[in-house]
């Protein structure tokens, strides 16, 4: 998967950053944790700007969570419960998430956004409650982008400042990332399996 990731990035440049960003964000098949790192090597191989290259991340990403934002908008909080009902099993999501994360979107708001944004598995999620909340845009955006660009940031650094030793690194992160993959695969299949239980 590493090489893949690495081959993809270096054919479709920052398009491809944003793209895989703004997926990771809207229906995570591959996590931050291993995009932008990634990123990071081709930029310190000198094939990207570094700078860019988080540009690139952040603007996908943010996209991403505006996408969520947006619905939980549309939908507001009931509607959106009772489509987790029916469908949210395909995304791991049912009513109870919904009511968590707005009970805990009110108690702290902006500063949940902004650190929601730096947590594995809360940083999409977050947006749901931001919009059901009817958060302003703006704010949303300011917040989200805030907490995006400091994310990415480091990401792509841990990858840049890695790249001298990246024959030693793909050698570890080859067979990792691989496990790590199977064993996201496995918890969807195991909570879509637990949610269809559930229902029935």
């Amino acid at each position: 998967m590493f090489d893949l990731i690495i081959k993809a990035v270096e054919q479709t440049g920052y398009l491809g950053v944003a793209l895989l960003m703004l997926a990771e964000n809207v229906f995570p098949p591959i996590p931050s944790e291993v995009i932008m790192p990634l990123a990071g090597f081709v930029a310190a191989r000198g094939d990207l700007d570094p700078v860019l290259v988080v540009v690139a991340g952040v603007v996908g990403s943010v996209a991403g969570t505006w996408l969520w934002y947006w619905a939980a908008v549309k939908l507001g909080r009931e509607r959106l419960k009772r489509w987790t009902e029916r469908h949210g099993h395909w995304l791991t999501i049912g009513p109870d998430d919904i009511d968590r994360a707005s009970d805990w979107f009110r108690r702290h708001e902006g500063a949940a956004v902004f650190l929601g944004r730096l947590v594995p598995a809360v940083r999409t999620l977050i947006s749901v409650p931001a919009g059901i909340a009817e958060m302003p845009l703006p704010r949303f955006l300011l917040y989200t982008t805030l907490g995006t660009t400091l994310w990415t940031t480091a990401l792509m650094l841990a990858g840049y400042l890695l790249e001298g030793q990246y024959h030693a690194v793909s050698d570890w992160v080859n067979p990792v990332s691989n496990v790590v993959l199977g064993g996201m695969a496995a918890w969807y299949v195991y909570r879509v399996y637990s949610q269809w239980r559930e229902r029935g």
